[in-house]
């Protein structure tokens, strides 16, 4: 009969072994990146020797030497190439040997520069990407909205919450994934994203969690709804997101201020960090957006 000490000793040996399988997975692809960024550092230092069907040569002479091994085609060969002339320096057990091969094409072959392919690669390892998810936030530039919104996180939130606070907002929002009329209103907006909340909170970033929408206020003998809220879990803080179909207009920060402080109040744990405000609308001058956050001492960006 089997008790429930061996059931609890099962569960260990089970952790055991999938954890040994996850290092042994990571390991042979470290060695397989690796073995890429080698043949691409050879086969660039000989080109010039012998020539631009050198690759196609090696291709053909691989194969016949190792015909069960996957990588050997010309075009691959072409990328360990592209790899090794990108990075320059040895892979080792650096980060960008700790992802897939067809991650890595991506990431070098869309990336501008050293920076932008080592924050998707950091990124990716973080979040978890799937290839698929990585070509959307590779062709939606996140590398250069990340960060970049109107904020003043300095001045309303500790230095630690504020600078993770600023790393996971982003100007613009891409949206791309709704279908909507051109003169769509704020609830047809809500909905859609709503609808699609998954894309939504890929696009938000990791640690966002959906409460809902339309959430309900009392305040005084009146009722307010709040368009979306969310939890976010490493900030340990409440979001709530305002939507406006309209182009920015300062007297929107007082409202979205407004919000905060009843959140605040009404939902916020003791402790919970300060709830911070997120305004999305269609435009937005930086000029008037920065003198509407300077005397709100609430966190939000715009």
């Amino acid at each position: 009969m089997i008790d429930k000490a061996y059931k609890d000793w099962f569960i260990g040996l089970k952790s055991k072994i999938r954890s040994a399988q996850l290092k042994a997975a990571v390991a042979v692809n470290t060695e397989l990146i690796t073995l890429y960024w080698d043949l691409g550092k050879m086969i660039a230092e000989k080109e010039n020797v012998w020539g631009s069907k050198l690759i196609e040569q090696i291709s053909k002479d691989l194969k016949e030497e190792f015909p069960d091994m996957q990588g050997l085609s010309t075009s691959n060969l072409k990328y360990c190439k592209r790899f090794y002339q990108f990075y320059q320096h040895p892979i080792g057990q650096q980060p960008v040997a700790q992802i897939p091969w067809g991650h890595n094409i991506l990431i070098f072959s869309k990336s501008k520069d050293l920076s932008e392919a080592r924050f998707y690669i950091q990124e990716t390892i973080a979040n978890g990407w799937s290839r698929e998810i990585l070509g959307s936030q590779l062709k939606s530039d996140l590398y250069a909205r990340q960060g970049k919104a109107i904020h003043n996180f300095k001045n309303t939130l500790p230095e630690v919450t504020s600078d993770l606070a600023h790393q996971l907002i982003k100007d613009p929002y891409n949206f791309d994934f709704l279908t909507l009329t051109e003169h769509y209103k704020e609830r047809e907006l809500e909905n859609a994203l709503v609808k699609n909340i998954t894309k939504f909170l890929l696009e938000l970033g990791s640690g966002f969690a959906y409460v809902g929408k339309q959430v309900p206020m009392q305040i005084g003998d009146q009722e307010y709804f709040i368009d979306l809220l969310f939890y976010h879990l490493k900030l340990r803080a409440y979001v709530v997101i305002e939507l406006k179909a309209t182009d920015f207009i300062p007297e929107y920060a007082g409202k979205l201020s407004f919000y905060l402080s009843a959140t605040n109040d009404i939902l916020r744990h003791p402790t919970d960090n300060p709830t911070i405000g997120l305004m999305v609308c269609k435009n937005k001058n930086n000029i008037i957006a920065e003198y509407a956050l300077k005397d709100i001492n609430q966190p939000t960006n715009y």
